[in-house]
């Protein structure tokens, strides 16, 4: 080992001088000498003690000569806590972090009955799709976990701006259809939570309609002012509108009056909103719609005290309704302020769109810096796994836009996004290579079926045009190609599915020396796992892999391919969790991703 190390250090002095020929020789020089600190420190460090980063840039030298590790043997990929039916939870933690969410615009999923909108009926016939409920099947996508984009019924398209929150859109379906579409999912172990829209209501909601009369007990539902105060929003939108000789406030549009949660009826009637649908519908939780913005306290208009206050009271009503009953929160700003929602008890999760934003941008420059800084920062500002991981929703560009429709990006912003920490949530068609921009709203098209008219989504017209290439980007196609989107797809879930630690696992950065290799190491209570995923478009081979601690127990491990073909050589553990090792074979193809059982050998 003591030749090990010196090699490694050689490797660096030689490399230091190359990256100086490069317009990023700061960044690459700190890399280089961070990786020599953790080599180091790896190796000297006595058990326990702490190894801080140094304040110097030169690398040193040591002395210590580990035990050399024994060839490895032919050895089998063992699962670990695989599920089985509906989640409960693995090592202590909630029934959601065993879980992968699907998102669904309910009107471009499928259409049952040929009017060109999708709806409840398309949804229950294409469940065996995402789970059929069979474990021992590889040909469903293995979800667990529904959100429905807003089901009420609304003027608009995309049905944020509800009129009636006891019941469904007329143009998806019935409270039966829905309630149907609920025993289906759970019988194959789904569950399903709906979009809660309550910061604001659609401009010809009942209770608007009447709140124009000051008169009309609805009228403090609302925000009014007598003349226009002025100010504009937290992102610099128009926020007061002129209605009857008055204003009104409204964060978003002329149509999404915002609600007035400073009057208790308000709240009152929230309260009741949500015990319908927990309690006589029986969904599995809500998805939070614009959760910062909730209550306004003069020209603050996100993230005020009295919107936390209430948020936890919020949270201490359903969960007396429903224990079991998960929500997830929209809160698109600093990870600091989304991370008190979930620190203060306010919700069980909350969207870290930094990450999704960070996973696509790390992918596309082929450096995993700002994804390594993002996902320890946040998984350390919350309770361990509580937060929603994405990588991009119906607010966005698709992925497979945002990768310049290259399949193997794709496939590899799928590896980042199922292999990290916290619960993850797939966009519709994320898994087929659905294409679409947000302008014009291309990124809510239909999903893309077969290559049957209008792409199997409708035998009518659909109400928005399809995407491009749905010729070749459709399921049908898709499934009888070992190498599409699909298959990644849906072998990631698989193998989330059998892994504990890849559900549960906590979370260690670990540093290498090639800077478009992304790696991160998860342990679960029995099970470690290693995932290494190149970012580049070159293949990579003959990287160092370092780390001066992790929860990782002393002693020997034999790195087994759970996804990847290779044998690779014993890694050796030091008392800290530390590990300093050349991972020499086998090449990680361009884009390509590689996830290794860490079995650990006889003491």
């Amino acid at each position: 080992m003591r030749n090990r190390l010196l090699i490694g250090l050689i490797i660096l002095g030689v490399c230091l001088p190359l990256f100086s020929c490069t317009s990023s020789q700061a960044k690459l020089d700190a890399h280089a000498t961070q990786v020599a600190w953790e080599i180091y420190t790896t190796l000297t460090a006595a058990p326990g003690t702490p190894t801080p980063l140094p304040t110097y840039t030169a690398a040193p030298t040591s002395t210590l000569t580990p035990t050399e590790t024994d060839v490895p043997s032919i050895r089998e990929v063992s699962p670990v806590a695989p599920l089985t039916g509906m989640p409960q939870g693995t090592d202590g933690y909630p029934w959601w972090n065993d879980s992968v969410f699907y998102e669904i615009f309910v009107r471009s999923f499928y259409d049952s009955d040929g009017d060109g909108i999708g709806d409840i009926q398309g949804i229950i016939q294409q469940l065996d799709y995402l789970n059929d409920g069979d474990p021992d099947t590889t040909t469903d996508l293995g979800i667990t976990g529904i959100w429905l984009m807003p089901i009420n019924p609304s003027p608009s398209y995309h049905g944020y701006d509800i009129t009636d929150y006891y019941d469904i859109n007329p143009e998806y379906g019935t409270l039966d259809d829905f309630k149907n579409l609920l025993d289906q999912a759970h019988a194959r172990g789904i569950r399903i939570i709906i979009d809660l829209v309550i910061n604001h209501t659609s401009r010809l909601h009942p209770w608007f309609l009447q709140a124009g009369n000051p008169a009309s007990p609805y009228h403090d539902w609302y925000i009014w002012s007598d003349t226009d105060p002025g100010y504009v929003g937290s992102w610099g939108q128009q926020v007061w509108f002129p209605h009857g000789g008055r204003f009104f406030y409204s964060t978003f549009s002329a149509n999404m009056p915002d609600l007035n949660f400073n009057n208790p009826q308000v709240t009152t009637q929230i309260q009741d909103i949500a015990r319908f649908w927990l309690e006589e519908i029986g969904v599995d939780g809500f998805r939070l719609d614009a959760a910062k913005h909730l209550i306004k306290v003069g020209t603050i208009q996100a993230n005020s005290a009295p919107t936390h206050d209430w948020w936890k009271a919020f949270r201490l009503f359903y969960k007396q309704i429903r224990p079991q009953a998960m929500t997830v929160g929209e809160i698109w700003d600093d990870p600091h302020i989304t991370a008190a929602y979930i620190q203060d008890g306010e919700f069980d999760l909350s969207f870290d769109f930094y990450l999704a934003h960070f996973f696509l941008e790390g992918l596309n420059a082929a450096n995993p810096e700002k994804i390594n800084t993002q996902i320890k920062l946040f998984y350390d500002l919350v309770p361990p796994g509580q937060f929603a991981t994405f990588l991009t929703n119906h607010d966005q560009d698709r992925v497979m836009s945002l990768v310049f429709d290259q399949d193997e990006k794709a496939k590899a912003a799928a590896s980042l996004l199922l292999t990290a920490p916290g619960l993850p949530f797939i966009y519709y068609g994320e898994e087929i290579g659905l294409q679409g921009e947000l302008a014009n709203n291309w990124n809510r098209r239909p999903m893309q079926w077969s290559e049957d008219v209008n792409a199997g989504f409708s035998s009518g017209t659909p109400w928005t045009p399809l995407g491009p290439a749905w010729e070749n980007y459709n399921v049908a196609r898709q499934t009888e190609d070992p190498h599409s989107i699909l298959y990644h797809y849906r072998d990631l879930i698989r193998i989330r599915s059998e892994h504990a630690a890849l559900r549960v696992g906590d979370l260690t950065v670990v540093k290498v020396t090639e800077t478009a290799l992304y790696s991160i190491l998860r342990v679960s209570n029995a099970e470690a796992v290693l995932i290494l995923i190149n970012l580049s478009d070159e293949p990579l081979s003959g990287f160092w892999l370092t780390k001066s601690g992790s929860s990782l127990a002393e002693g020997v491990y034999y790195p087994v391919p759970i996804w990847g073909q290779g044998t690779f050589a014993p890694i050796a553990v030091n008392a800290n969790g530390g590990f300093f090792h050349l991972m020499e074979t086998p090449v990680i193809p361009p884009y390509g991703t590689i996830i290794l059982q860490m079995q650990r050998g006889e003491d």
